[in-house]
């Protein structure tokens, strides 16, 4: 008697591992289709980490910065705020990282 309340209990926890697994399977290539469409469509997906708005790609010295539509944000990847100081040798942020 007690195996049956397990066999049970086990089929209805693999159920609802297997529905969960599935919605997140599902946001996953929702998500994944907007960012392609957003491709397609040659506009950025990226979000503002501060404000949620879009991030616009432009180029500044040959470095890619990102530049937010509504707070007016700017963001720079990784090793894009060195690109953009090697250039200037006597400047005060050159100074502060050469420190």
């Amino acid at each position: 008697m007690a195996d049956s309340f397990d066999d049970r209990r086990k089929g209805l926890e693999e159920e609802y591992f297997h529905r969960q697994n599935k919605e997140a399977v599902e946001k996953l290539r929702a998500k994944m289709a907007v960012s392609e469409q957003a491709k397609a469509s040659g506009t950025s997906s990226m979000k503002c980490p501060r404000c949620d708005g879009k991030l616009a790609e432009s180029k500044f010295e040959e470095v890619s910065i990102d530049t937010c539509d509504k707070c007016g944000g700017v963001w720079l990847d990784s090793g894009e705020l060195e690109q953009l100081t090697k250039r200037e040798s006597g400047g005060w942020f050159s100074r502060f990282r050469n420190s």
